[in-house]
């Protein structure tokens, strides 16, 4: 089987059950976000070989993107048969931030994304996952969209930015602080010069 089909050449492409959309349909924008969260996570695990337990959390939700995409590239009245993303999975996430925020000293500012490369690229993970999030809210705007969706991309990008603190942590590295905004740094300057 050729991986080329040239069916995609004039800008439209197959949703499951046959039906062609442009390629920028929201439909596609979603699942194609949701294809790169899965691509993106795959990057992060090649650096999580110390951290089986992240790893094999990262594979978990592997599948399961996988499972959501199915059912994004479906027409509403075929998503029904794909739907496997439920209230469940979604609480498992919440356990799993629960659990590994234990690991974690309070947050007391913000951070910048880095550290150490299993957690930046948790990070970047984390960002792409909110991109596909708001990708298939824009979705549900013009058609329907299992909610369970949307709830699970919103609680995994939140599990992703603690997964990339606790990386950071168990490999010694601290977390990087986002220093004084450069506005704030011009406004001292500004005044320093005025009182000289």
């Amino acid at each position: 089987m050729r991986i080329y089909t040239r069916t995609g050449d004039t800008g439209e492409t197959g949703l499951i059950g046959g039906q062609r959309v442009p390629k920028d349909d929201p439909r596609v924008e979603a699942y194609g976000s949701v294809d790169e969260l899965n691509a993106a996570l795959g990057v992060a695990r090649c650096y999580l070989s110390d951290l089986p337990d992240l790893d094999a959390l990262l594979e978990r939700f592997q599948n399961e993107l996988f499972d959501i995409g199915a059912e994004l590239a479906s027409p509403p009245e075929r998503a029904a048969q794909f739907q496997s993303i439920e209230e469940q999975h979604i609480t498992a996430i919440e356990e799993a931030i629960d659990r590994l925020e234990t690991e974690l000293e309070p947050l007391r500012q913000f951070i910048l994304p880095g550290g150490s490369p299993a957690s930046a690229y948790l990070h970047l993970a984390r960002t792409v996952c909110r991109r596909a999030e708001r990708q298939v809210v824009r979705l549900s705007h013009s058609s329907t969209v299992n909610a369970a969706i949307i709830k699970y991309l919103n609680r995994l990008s939140d599990l992703l930015f603690v997964m990339a603190r606790v990386a950071n942590r168990r490999v010694g590295v601290d977390d990087v602080k986002w220093g004084e905004p450069g506005w704030r740094r011009k406004r001292a300057q500004a005044s320093e010069g005025e009182t000289r």
